[in-house]
């Protein structure tokens, strides 16, 4: 049986968002549950908040799925933020910035039980101000593809050029939140650069927007999943 794999929704998305995709992936063998997340449980994160609410509905149910199916390693598919919350989630070091847990809380080091991560246009830097003190804590403790036990695969997408115009003014300003720059390749909210990691292998995919609510295909498309889903274990 091919490993099971829990699915990350990303900021301030639904599980409900990711049933095409989880249903695409239990079709092709690989048996599949996304983190139940509500708007609601976004909701206390919001303002560069911690992110100890999402991690404890992602350990609980990555804790499910390994004794569900009696596996010691799943894969995760991480979707925009859900990718850096992730690295949150595998590492070592207790997130503990916020002052809101104890350091054994038990809500991350389980890199030993992931056996693949993908990120899917998943911003793993960022300028903004209130998502840096998140992310560089996961930049300055994980960089790039951090654990050597994990295979790390980046998913970007090719669909819109940033320019300061009418058209493309919600893209240029993304990427210019993200990395400083507005006239660049992404996918229409994470720019090409910010969603690959140093280490990982990483892919650029044409013409694929950022998420379902795009005006087109995007990462969970039935035409674009075959892309990416060679590289699961």
């Amino acid at each position: 049986m091919k490993l099971p794999t829990v699915i990350i929704p990303g900021y301030f998305a639904t599980a409900e968002e990711y049933s095409e995709l989880e249903t695409i992936l239990n079709d092709r063998g690989f048996p599949t549950v996304t983190v139940p997340l509500s708007q609601g449980d976004w909701w206390p994160t919001v303002g560069g908040r911690s992110m100890i609410p999402i991690l404890r509905q992602i350990d609980r149910t990555v804790k499910e799925v390994l004794q569900q199916y009696n596996t010691p390693k799943i894969n995760i598919i991480a979707h925009s933020a859900g990718g850096w919350i992730a690295r949150i989630y595998l590492g070592e070091k207790p997130y503990t910035i916020h002052g809101d847990v104890a350091e054994n809380v038990g809500l991350w080091n389980a890199h030993s039980y992931i056996n693949t991560l993908i990120t899917l246009g998943t911003p793993h830097v960022s300028q903004e101000r209130w998502t840096r003190k998140n992310l560089d804590f996961v930049k300055d403790n994980y960089p790039g593809a951090f654990h050597p036990d994990i295979r790390y695969i980046c998913v970007a997408g090719k669909a819109v050029y940033g320019k300061f115009n009418l058209k493309t003014w919600l893209a240029f300003n993304s990427y210019k939140l993200t990395i400083g720059i507005g006239e660049t390749w992404g996918d229409g909210i994470t720019p090409i650069a910010a969603a690959h990691l140093e280490g990982a292998e990483n892919l650029v995919l044409e013409d694929v927007w950022h998420s379902p609510r795009s005006p087109g295909k995007w990462y969970g498309s039935p035409a674009i999943v075959p892309l990416w889903v060679k590289y699961l274990a």
